[in-house]
């Protein structure tokens, strides 16, 4: 009989120590998981900072180059009026072309709200750019200078510019004066600055000389 008893308290103490390492093992497991868990928020988290902390740089509006900076929004003001600029360079250079008029309007309007499409709607259906192909006219603009509003968003702009229309005898001078407003989107491939022009709106756009071509 106490030799039963012995071996049943045996059995007791091997299911207490079995269960203790059971226990030991659970909080073990759910520690390694934590610090998975922990080190993938961690991980994450410096992937999201990389991300934001990423801006492009448009060189001559055709290669986009990567750039790390401290803090983005100190290049915002840079950013903002690089995008207006490229804008208006694509929006407003023309060539006596149906086709290359069209694709420098597609890649233009990614930049813009609807507002420059119906501008360039209502500009087509004018026949403007039907009067420069058959006139083999091209337009060429020279953006002169942007004044952006950083102050409240979102951010106004105002951009004077020139407008050059290169007929075969004569080159006309245009003033262009446009106004609009900038807000913040998603960075992509076809919208690197992470802005969207707004309200886009021409105010100013009269002769300011006309000369014989030579």
């Amino acid at each position: 009989m106490a030799a039963q008893d012995q071996t049943f308290f045996k059995s007791l103490r091997n299911l207490e120590t079995s269960y203790r390492n059971i226990r030991i093992l659970a909080f073990v497991s759910v520690a390694i998981f934590g610090l998975i868990t922990l080190g993938s928020l961690v991980f994450a988290y410096q992937v999201k900072t990389d991300s934001e902390s990423r801006i492009y740089v448009v060189e001559q509006g055709k290669s986009l180059i990567a750039a790390l900076r401290n803090d983005v929004r100190e290049n915002r003001p840079v950013e903002g009026r690089d995008h207006i600029r490229r804008f208006h360079e694509l929006f407003f250079t023309l060539d006596p072309d149906a086709k290359s008029i069209e694709e420098n309007i597609r890649e233009a309007i990614p930049y813009a709200d609807d507002s420059a499409a119906r501008l360039y709607t209502d500009t087509k259906e004018k026949g403007y750019y039907t009067q420069l192909i058959q006139a083999s006219a091209s337009q060429e603009i020279q953006v002169d200078s942007i004044q952006l509003d950083l102050n409240q968003y979102p951010y106004a702009f105002r951009t004077f510019a020139r407008q050059q229309i290169i007929r075969l005898t004569n080159i006309t001078t245009r003033r262009l004066i446009t106004t609009g407003y900038l807000r913040n989107v998603s960075r992509s491939d076809i919208n690197p600055h992470g802005f969207l022009i707004e309200k886009f709106t021409v105010v100013d756009n009269t002769d300011l000389e006309e000369r014989i071509r030579l």
